[in-house]
């Protein structure tokens, strides 16, 4: 399989399992980098940042390397046109993941910029939406 996977997340989910737990639940970004690393059949990048201009240059560093992206963009997907761009460039596959069911929260959380430029769109599946992500990337460059 060529290139390894690579899970980037925005903002906040630093803070996983901490902030909002009735909307986000109490898994950990930890916990969840250790079910991705578990459910990984290659190499895997898992990373995360709260500034824009560095998921940019993440999203540029996986040209060329990477078979695919998975991407949770938190509150960028409503906004950031510049992180909508780079992953159109991107030319391989897609997915952008959302903890939550962003199509039945409320409107500054329903509309993502993303999606149109996604190959598939997973939300509202938990922390348990990282593997299937993973499973359904995996489906997709094989």
């Amino acid at each position: 399989m060529p290139g390894a996977i690579h899970i980037l997340n925005g903002p906040n989910l630093d803070l996983l399992g901490l902030r909002e737990p009735h909307i986000y639940g109490h898994t950990t970004l930890a916990q969840v980098e250790a079910m991705c690393r578990d459910a990984a059949q290659g190499d895997l990048l898992f990373a995360q940042t709260n500034h824009e201009g560095e998921m940019i240059e993440m999203i540029h560093a996986a040209f060329g390397t990477a078979a695919g992206i998975i991407i949770n963009p938190a509150g960028w997907s409503f906004r950031s046109i510049a992180i909508r761009d780079a992953l159109a460039a991107f030319g391989g596959p897609v997915i952008e993941l959302h903890i939550s069911n962003i199509h039945a929260r409320d409107a500054a959380h329903r509309d993502s910029l993303i999606s149109p430029v996604a190959t598939a769109v997973i939300a509202g599946l938990g922390a348990q939406g990282y593997p299937v992500a993973m499973d359904a990337l995996y489906r997709l460059i094989s």
